[in-house]
């Protein structure tokens, strides 16, 4: 009897050996909705080993609805908060600005990775560029990108401060004092982070 305990001890270590073993990063998430940020708006770090297990500890955060559907091409989340995927809109991610091509389960994070889910309706050329605010010195840059991660200008955008809205550049807006958080918005991107 203790032979084949010690067989099937060592038979079921030898299988968690060849099982991958997901470590959990720290990582920055944000969840941006149809109409406005819902959790993260200053990207709040989690920890998680994949997109989704980000998003997951995000809405236990935040209460917020995340539903997950299996399919033969793996899990996706079809819904977060009020609004379900359907027809040519639904809920995609990115790692670091890019938009990986496989499933939010299958990316394996690093400690200090942005994680950005967001609502995104899909047109003839892909998904909304997401934008991203960078501050030096009081002044404040907006760069939209797109799926593979590529940087440009987006045009026609808003900084956000104190109630006001100003005009942006891509090369650094600056804004004076103010109390509030700043953050951008362009006709067809995704909001951009909060910061101070």
């Amino acid at each position: 009897m203790l032979r084949r305990s010690l067989v099937l001890v060592a038979a079921l270590a030898a299988a968690l050996a060849l099982v991958p073993f997901a470590a959990a990063a720290l990582v920055h998430v944000r969840v941006e909705g149809k109409t406005l940020t819902l959790f993260g708006s200053n990207d709040p770090k989690v920890v998680a080993a994949t997109p989704l297990d980000a998003l997951q500890a995000a809405a236990r955060a935040g209460e917020f609805y995340v539903h997950v559907t299996s399919s033969s091409f793996g899990n996706y989340v079809d819904q977060i908060g009020f609004y379900p995927g359907a027809g040519d809109a639904g809920w995609v991610f990115k790692v670091n600005d890019v938009s990986p091509p496989v499933g939010a389960d299958q990316v394996q994070l690093k400690d200090g990775d942005t994680v950005e889910w967001y609502w995104a309706a899909f047109g003839p050329t892909g998904g909304p560029p997401t934008l991203g605010l960078y501050r030096k010195a009081g002044c404040y840059r907006v760069a939209a990108f797109d799926d593979q991660g590529r940087e440009s200008a987006a045009p026609n955008t808003v900084l956000h401060v104190d109630g006001r809205q100003i005009k942006a550049s891509f090369t650094g807006t600056c804004i004076g004092p103010h109390h509030g958080l700043v953050w951008a918005t362009a006709p067809g991107a995704v909001r951009s982070n909060r910061l101070p």
